[in-house]
């Protein structure tokens, strides 16, 4: 099915509280409201013409100024061998929503990713807690406003310039050529 087939199917079964795709460079997309997103994934699943069984992505983009967070869903069917994206936004200052956990299993770590490097509380998940960064980190690493602490236990989180550390890595090469050179010169 296309995008839009998806998209008709779907405003025919929840009426207004589907709206129109919204046009994207590569893919369309489909903002739904956070409250409804379960009911509406469940019957994305559960409708043998969609079947979508797998959840293959779940993201989110933070905008502060729209005060939103975009949780972005990528949903794919093996059966049928098409996909959709859903999208719900939420208030910045508290971004909660269901967990889709209990629709697929395969949201529990992916949601756990964005609980843990964007702050999003996901609703009735079986286990939120952080699985990148470590339990006592401060903040939420993506989100735009984030200011990154200088030393987490007595260890520096900043990080020297990348490119001073190849003028280094050049200058080693260089004096070992230098040295390999000289060394030839006297056994010859």
């Amino acid at each position: 099915m296309t995008f839009e087939e998806i998209q008709q199917r779907l405003a025919a079964k929840f009426g207004e509280r589907i709206g129109a795709l919204a046009p994207a460079n590569k893919d369309a997309s489909l903002v739904v409201p956070p409250g409804d997103v379960v009911e509406i994934c469940r019957f994305l699943k559960d409708d043998p013409d969609l079947a979508f069984d797998c959840l293959m992505n779940l993201s989110s983009v933070d905008w502060p100024k729209k005060n939103q967070i975009e949780v972005v869903y990528h949903l794919w069917s093996y059966a049928k061998q098409h996909a959709f994206i859903l999208k719900a936004q939420l208030d910045r200052a508290k971004p909660e929503i269901a967990s889709l956990e209990p629709v697929w299993k395969a949201a529990d770590w992916l949601e756990r990713e964005q609980y843990d490097l964007m702050g999003i509380q996901f609703q009735g998940h079986p286990d939120l807690r952080r699985i990148m960064m470590p339990d006592d980190w401060v903040g939420h690493p993506l989100r735009k406003d984030y200011a990154e602490q200088t030393q987490w236990h007595n260890i520096t989180t900043t990080r020297e310039n990348s490119l001073e550390g190849y003028v280094r890595l050049d200058e080693l090469k260089k004096k070992a050529a230098e040295a390999a050179a000289a060394k030839k010169e006297v056994l010859q």
